[in-house]
């Protein structure tokens, strides 16, 4: 970029462009007078261009894409420069030129055609052309009367001719047209804040904002500083930062702190970041940001200035043409036309198809303009936006729904126009696009106290931050939609609230969190005799009382819950009830009836067509088949289970599937299989910030070190587990990590220390009443006695782990019995004498 935006003050030029211009003028104001003027011989003037500025930064891929279009041989190359008001068109133009001085010995012709020069009416392209013809030293006498006639002369001078013309400002492609070379050999550069579709065989050339590199180093380049300080580096990357990048405004900050030697980065950077009105920071002289922005809106008819005012209102990012409709109270049909004017314009950019943004600095412009609207009619506006935004997201939310819940009440007149969103994918898809809108708008809603939008939003939300997050937003969400329910006195809303809260504390890892919140909003709906959100609660807090090892609590809970969706008649919720059940029995060790309550779980939901609660059950009916020793059936069910959280778009479930994959490979000895699938799972996890899977992928990692024999890395990856474990409140959890850990410690000969561990995981076992885990801590009690040959209590311990596989029929149950067959032997010919108290 250069200091050379889309204006260039230049004193030469000007002189040049007054001689040029004003000689076309005079000729169409009064041939005979103007001819009584003319010196006796012509005068030439083909070498016009403004200077190029050693300053100019970055578009070198721009460019090069000039340079290349100047090759020899070449018919004629015509490159359209477009972009938004203070983009640097003109710079881009100038420098490109110069650089092609050599190229084009017959001439390089700068024209300024004044789309947007104040004071001054856009050129006639008649004019332009009669002051082109005098620059080539025709005598005015012989310049015809005519646009046609004299675009004919024009083409035919230039015939064999080897020239560069720049044309720029130009309004649209009518004012160029006539103005284009007709032989080959001639290259023009026409630079425009209008996208020139119409001109045909051009090549566009559209222009963004600096990347973030280039802006710094033009700022530091005009403002004569060095960043020698990493705090005087930030302190640029923040102000070319709230620039926008733009060119023009970087320019003129840049110029006025040139003017101020003595003056600091960083507080420089502060004071415009704190600068109430900071499109009115850059302004230098007639030169001003906010002026380039006039000279754009003010040509525009009253109904695209109006949408473009209020395109300034919305707090997300960007629009569509149905949010837009709403906004402004137009058709959708308007709105797309009046979009694409806008985008032609260069007064809005399309970062995606349909999709529709402002320039930050031209966002604040707008606004400013909106500014000027009634309250009412501002009010008004942004009314529409969030009726339109409620209604479009409730019905994407009915096809995301994955539990029995409330309907959400929408409020408000339905918008005119939405999109149809006829299934699970194409609402998540929107609801994606959406996203930052949605939240935006979420978030605006309550800091102007429209608490019923806030609500509502919040709650259609619900599902989808559940499942694609950010979780750390959603508990903002739902903490402040609490917090707005309980001012307006909407119990039920608070509850609702409160209990979405709840089950995202639990997916971040916060347990003890999650249970205290279930717990509100069920005596919240226990209060209102609401009997779905009572099943809701207690289902939710049985899950969480399961994973912090109260059994006994998780069993009651879930079956009450149970109990209520069937008296409801609500089979989906049934269906979640029966699976949790299926948990609970499965950490029980009661594998027979965990399998029959989960299959009852996905008979149910695949009868309903609800495809994440049969993942749920696949999920569950496959570990199942884990535990028992079903390998290739516990593989087939995870895939199929990963296949439809995937296809779900439901990720935190996908990692789990993922993890359950490198079980199944760890255990049949596919140890690389294994480590690929849990790092997989374990990046997931860490991505979303689910601590307790992160902590269940770091055990599962630390396995796999502990039979390659890798130690050390398998003693720190278990050693990050059982923390993880501990924090979350997981105690079954830290009961299978220690035992895991306890294994490595025997594998590295430790065996004092694995006994000490393993006695750990048997507590913690005992205390969470997991008999799997009791059994795997009682086994490897038996083996570190074995191996100091304490025989009778390695005996005593392993009849038990024996007793507990074959009462639960775990997989284990078979190789344990061989042990312990073992050890009866070795213990027979060392103590024969004590061989019958062995029963």
């Amino acid at each position: 970029m250069t200091t050379h935006t889309d204006r260039d003050d230049d004193a030469a030029l000007t002189r040049i462009e007054v001689r040029v211009e004003g000689s076309a003028q005079g000729y169409v104001a009064g041939r005979d007078q103007y001819i009584t003027q003319l010196a006796p011989a012509p005068v030439t003037a083909v070498r016009t261009l403004p200077r190029d500025v050693a300053a100019f930064t970055g578009r070198q891929a721009e460019v090069d894409q000039i340079l290349a279009a100047a090759q020899p041989s070449r018919v004629v190359a015509i490159h359209t420069i477009d972009g938004m008001p203070g983009i640097g068109k003109t710079a881009l133009a100038v420098h490109a030129a110069h650089q092609l001085t050599d190229r084009y010995p017959d001439g390089q012709m700068f024209l300024r055609l004044n789309a947007y020069t104040p004071g001054q009416k856009p050129a006639d392209p008649a004019d332009a052309l009669a002051a082109l013809l005098l620059s080539l030293g025709i005598d005015p006498r012989s310049i015809p009367d005519g646009l046609e006639a004299r675009a004919r002369l024009w083409r035919d001078r230039l015939t064999g001719r080897r020239m560069l013309l720049v044309l720029d400002d130009a309004v649209d492609h009518a004012q160029v047209e006539p103005l284009l070379p007709g032989a080959e050999g001639c290259l023009v550069l026409i630079t425009s804040r209008h996208r020139l579709a119409a001109l045909d065989g051009a090549t566009p050339l559209p222009l963004d904002i600096l990347a973030s590199a280039d802006a710094a180093l033009l700022f530091t380049r005009l403002a004569h500083r060095d960043t020698t300080t990493p705090a005087d580096a930030d302190a640029v990357a923040r102000i070319v930062e709230q620039c926008g990048h733009l060119p023009l405004a970087i320019v003129l900050l840049a110029g006025r702190l040139a003017h101020h030697p003595h003056w600091s980065l960083t507080e420089y950077a502060e004071e415009f970041a704190a600068a109430q009105d900071r499109l009115g920071e850059l302004a230098a002289g007639d030169r001003a940001v906010d002026t380039a922005f006039d000279l754009s809106y003010r040509v525009l008819p009253p109904e695209r200035q109006r949408l473009f005012r209020y395109l300034g209102l919305p707090p997300g990012p960007d629009t569509d043409a149905y949010a837009a409709a709403a906004l402004a109270g137009i058709t959708l049909t308007r709105a797309r036309r009046e979009l694409e004017a806008l985008y032609t314009d260069h007064l809005i950019d399309s970062p995606a198809t349909g999709r529709y943004r402002l320039h930050d600095l031209l966002r604040a412009y707008a606004r400013t303009l909106a500014e000027r609207d009634t309250v009412k009619d501002r009010d008004a506006a942004t009314g529409r936006l969030l009726d339109y935004y409620q209604h479009t997201a409730e019905a994407a939310d009915r096809h995301l729904a994955e539990a029995p819940r409330h309907a959400v009440p929408v409020a408000g007149p339905s918008p005119a126009a939405a999109p149809g969103l006829a299934g699970y994918e194409q609402a998540r898809a929107w609801m994606r696009t959406e996203r930052a809108n949605l939240i935006a708008c979420t978030h605006h809603a309550t800091a102007t106290a429209r608490y019923s939008h806030a609500i509502c939003l919040t709650a259609i939300l619900a599902a989808f931050l559940r499942q694609q997050g950010p979780w750390d937003e959603a508990v903002s969400l739902h903490r402040t939609a609490a917090a707005s329910a309980h001012l307006t006195g909407d119990r039920l809303s608070q509850a609702n609230a409160l209990q979405e809260l709840g089950w995202v504390r639990y997916l971040t890892g916060d347990f003890p969190s999650a249970a205290d919140l279930f717990q509100q909003a069920l005596e919240l709906y226990r209060a209102l005799g609401d009997l779905l959100g009572k099943a809701n609660a207690l289902r939710e807090l049985g899950w969480v009382r399961y994973l912090t090892g109260d059994i006994r609590a998780a069993a009651d809970l879930a079956q009450q819950a149970l109990e209520l969706y069937r008296a409801l008649g609500n089979p989906l919720g049934e269906a979640y009830a029966l699976r949790e059940l299926g948990w609970v029995r499965y950490l029980t060790g009661d594998y027979s009836a965990a399998a029959d309550l989960t299959r009852q779980a996905l008979n149910l939901s695949r009868a309903l067509g609800n495809r994440l609660s049969e993942a749920y059950a696949l999920t569950g009916l496959g570990r199942v088949q884990y535990v028992t020793g079903d390998f290739p059936a516990a593989a087939d069910l995870a895939q199929q289970a990963l296949e439809l959280y995937r296809a779900l778009g439901n990720r935190l479930s996908e990692a789990y599937a993922l993890w359950d994959l490198g079980r199944v490979q760890y255990v049949t000895g596919d140890f690389p299989a294994a480590a690929d699938l849990t790092r997989q799972a374990l990046d997931l996890f860490r991505t979303l910030g689910n601590r307790h899977g992160e902590a269940n992928a770091l055990q599962q990692l630390g396995q796999v070190q502990a039979v390659v024999e890798d130690y050390p890395a398998a003693a720190d990856l278990l050693q990050k587990s059982l923390t993880l474990f501990q924090e979350v409140g997981d105690i079954q959890g830290g009961a299978e990590v220690l035992n895991s850990t306890g294994a490595l410690l025997a594998a590295w000969a430790r065996p004092g220390e694995a006994l000490s561990t393993y006695q750990r995981a048997l507590h913690l076992a005992r205390q969470v009443h997991s008999p799997l885990d009791e059994a795997h801590a009682l086994e490897g009690t038996a083996r570190c006695h074995a191996r100091t040959r304490d025989l009778p209590a390695a005996l005593a311990d392993l009849r038990q782990a024996v007793g507990i596989y074959r009462r639960i029929g775990a997989a284990e149950a078979p190789a344990a019995a061989a042990y312990l067959a073992q050890l009866r032997a070795e213990y027979r010919e060392e103590a024969p004498v004590q061989d019958s108290t062995d029963c």
